[in-house]
Parts: structure tokens; sequence; C-alpha cells
């Protein structure tokens, strides 16, 4: 049985891109940058429409929601780089967002409350894009047999 080996020339892989290589190394910080912004930003939507009621009942929409776009998040990461720590960039993002909202301000004001619905935005928030990229990172590679003559 034969397994996959890595190139050990010394060659660097070829480039998917038209680009020169700083040109699509700046693009990519630029991209990650844009990525852990919007984390940022999207945690301060979430929290904003965490205490959202639908009539005399807590609906919190922020929670579910969280999940879907951190896992877009991923996804735009993924395009920089497959590397799981590349991917889970926007996620230390949101969750050191997170921490801060959840902790008290200068003024004594805490965003985000100790309560259920808080739960609920940590938990739909790092699960979905944590279990997509252990998925990503774990994928089977598949190994074809070589072919007789």
């Amino acid at each position: 049985m034969t397994a996959t080996v890595d190139d050990q020339t010394g060659k660097p892989a070829p480039s998917r891109s038209r680009l020169p290589r700083p040109v699509y190394a700046a693009f990519g910080a630029l991209i990650m940058l844009a990525l852990v912004v919007d984390a940022v930003i999207t945690l301060i939507l979430e929290v904003l429409y965490l205490p959202l009621y639908l009539g005399s009942v807590a609906f919190p929409i922020a929670a579910p929601i969280a999940g879907v776009v951190n896992v877009l998040l991923v996804l735009g990461a993924r395009t920089v780089s497959p590397r799981p720590i590349v991917m889970l960039t926007p996620i230390v993002a949101w969750t050191l967002s997170f921490l801060a909202a959840a902790s008290s301000g200068p003024g004594g004001d805490v965003p985000l409350g100790s309560d259920a619905r808080t739960l609920l935005l940590m938990l739909f928030g790092l699960a979905p894009p944590l279990i997509y990229v252990y998925l990503q990172a774990n994928r089977a590679k598949v190994v074809r047999p070589a072919t007789r003559r």
C-alpha cells in the first residue's frame, strides 16, 4: 500500500491566482482584517438584538443568526487559507468581543446579562463554526490506489 508524500524538493506550490505573490498576500491580509472587523460588528448587532421580545416572551433570534453568520465568516476566511488557525481568526475576534461585552464597563453597565439568552448566544455563536472547522480539518483524504497497466 502506498501513501501520499509531500513534495520535499522545496519548490513552492503553484498558485491558483494570476496575481503576483506579494499582491495576493496583501489581499489575503486585507480580507482577514475585514473579516475580523465584521466579526466585531456582527457581535455588536447580535448583542443589540438579543433582548428582543415578541409580546411578553423573550425571543432571542440573534443567537441562531450568530451561528449562521459565524459559519459564513469562517467560510470567508477559508478563501484566504484552508489552515484551521486562519479559519478561526474571525471566531477568536468574535469570542474576545463577546467576553468584553459580558464584562462590566467603566460605568458598571454590562451589555450581556447572566441569563439563558447570553448562554444561547455563546453556544449558537461558537458551536457551528467550531464544528465546521473541525470537520474541515479532519476530512478524510481519499487516496486512490495506483492503477495497474
